[in-house]
């Protein structure tokens, strides 16, 4: 089993920046690779960003893309996703998600979920 913890998320205008922190425990050996999804309120959870943690090759959903920046600390087992020019619809709970194994990135469903983190970005 992983276990993952993310970071506080918190409270933004449109423009500012906001990074959110993933920690993964437990059989973190066995992690074929690390991502983000959100959820905003009356939508279905969604793909944001992944990071395959063999080759750190990366994937961003398209709304995403330029703004945000997903990286890893290996040697940590943390996750991070670096935002910037968030905007209103960036408004999310935002859920860490592990592969512990051999996955098509997004595609695959993770095997193991954070708690999630709210994340809201005022106009």
């Amino acid at each position: 089993q992983v276990r993952l913890v993310e970071t506080e998320g918190g409270s933004v205008q449109a423009g500012d920046s906001l990074r959110v922190s993933c920690a993964a425990s437990g059989r973190t050996a066995g992690i074929f690779a690390m991502g983000w999804f959100r959820q905003a309120p009356g939508k279905e959870r969604q793909f944001v960003a992944a990071i395959n943690w063999i080759d750190s090759h990366t994937e961003y959903a398209d709304s995403v893309k330029g703004r945000f920046t997903v990286s890893r600390d290996g040697a940590k087992n943390l996750m991070n996703l670096q935002m910037t020019s968030l905007k209103p619809e960036d408004t999310a709970v935002y859920y860490c998600g592990a592969w512990g194994r051999i996955a098509i990135l997004p595609v695959t469903p993770a095997d193991y979920w954070g708690q999630g983190t709210q994340v809201t970005v005022s106009s």
